[in-house]
């Protein structure tokens, strides 16, 4: 079931950001992003892309799924139907992204990914610092840039990220590459 969850997330994160008692400003300096862009994604005035959605769930010390599944309201049981599984899409890269796990605050997190041809996702080493993390590649290939080192994953290949470091996904193929991500928080 996809929807334009923009409503949702812009209610959410100004909740978060009030919650903790930060001001605008705070939130901007807290996650490397502008206090305009901010300002406007609260007012659903401007769609969050997945590197935006990154770095405010980074300073929040949230994973992206967590905040997605706040921002949708989760009911927080323990069987999550595909049907059910929440889908968003990056609209400026058309990375779509659909949680598996059900999000009951578990520590493990399970996550589809499908990356368009062509498209490239950054996301901050915040974004990672609360998280152990594997990607399993399902098919296609996958440029994973950690930091300085880049991997290339193949169909069948699973990469641990080391420390935290800012990364950056690429598919550099003519067809989609479709991954999984297995987050575990610290």
């Amino acid at each position: 079931m996809m929807n334009d969850p923009t409503a949702q997330l812009s209610r959410r994160l100004k909740t978060e950001r009030e919650t903790r008692g930060w001001t605008v400003a705070e939130l901007a300096e807290r996650s490397g992003v502008s206090r305009a862009m901010i300002s406007k994604v609260e007012r659903a005035e401007a769609s969050p892309t997945a590197t935006l959605l990154g770095r405010l769930s980074g300073a929040f010390g949230l994973t992206l799924s967590t905040l997605l599944a706040r921002a949708e309201g989760s009911d927080g049981s323990r069987l999550q139907r595909a049907r059910q599984q929440p889908l968003w899409q990056d609209p400026k890269t058309g990375y779509l992204r659909r949680t598996l796990s059900p999000a009951t605050g578990g520590p493990l997190e399970l996550v589809r990914i499908e990356l368009p041809a062509g498209a490239r996702v950054a996301y901050p080493a915040a974004a990672f610092a609360f998280l152990r993390q594997q990607i399993w590649v399902i098919s296609g290939t996958l440029t994973f840039t950690e930091g300085e080192a880049e991997h290339r994953l193949e169909a069948g290949d699973c990469l641990e990220l080391g420390p935290p470091a800012d990364c950056v996904f690429h598919n550099q193929d003519a067809v989609p590459c479709i991954y999984l991500v297995a987050l575990v928080r610290r």
